[in-house]
């Protein structure tokens, strides 16, 4: 049931539920979901690909602890629930960063993200940042998704 839920909640893209988003932006290894909120799509990536390490940050204390009964509850190892803005995280970076309904300069994420790796941000209109070249992956699915990639 808390699979569904979760699946359920991440139509802010139509490429969770047709299965694509997960082989085109996040190559194995770890992954940070900025702002985590209901766990779309950090927590959901996680439940799809269990070849990803993924670290959810969350600042706000009720979808924290949200997030931390939803990881537990669904039984899935190596997902780490932090109560920490993503200018706090302490490392280590990523090979891929998402990041959906937040309003950042994509180049404070820069620290978040390993040499090459990849920033997926989920809807609106993202400005280009100095270090990040957009990519064409994501091009063509349903929703909004850009894909960066950090010089190397």
């Amino acid at each position: 049931m808390l699979i569904n839920a979760l699946l359920g909640v991440s139509l802010v893209s139509g490429a969770l539920t047709m299965g694509q988003l997960p082989d085109i932006g996040s190559p194995p290894g770890r992954l940070i979901d900025v702002g985590s909120g209901n766990g779309s799509p950090g927590l959901v990536l996680a439940l799809l690909r269990d070849d990803l390490e993924v670290t959810l940050l969350e600042p706000r204390a009720r979808r924290w602890a949200f997030l931390r009964e939803a990881a537990r509850a669904a039984g899935r190892s190596g997902v780490r629930v932090l109560r920490l803005r993503h200018d706090a995280y302490p490392g280590p970076p990523a090979a891929t960063v998402t990041l959906r309904a937040l309003s950042l300069p994509l180049a404070e994420l820069l620290p978040l993200l390993e040499p090459q790796g990849r920033l997926l941000v989920f809807g609106g209109r993202p400005h280009d940042a100095p270090g990040l070249a957009r990519t064409a992956l994501g091009s063509g699915l349903a929703g909004e998704l850009t894909v960066f990639r950090r010089a190397p």
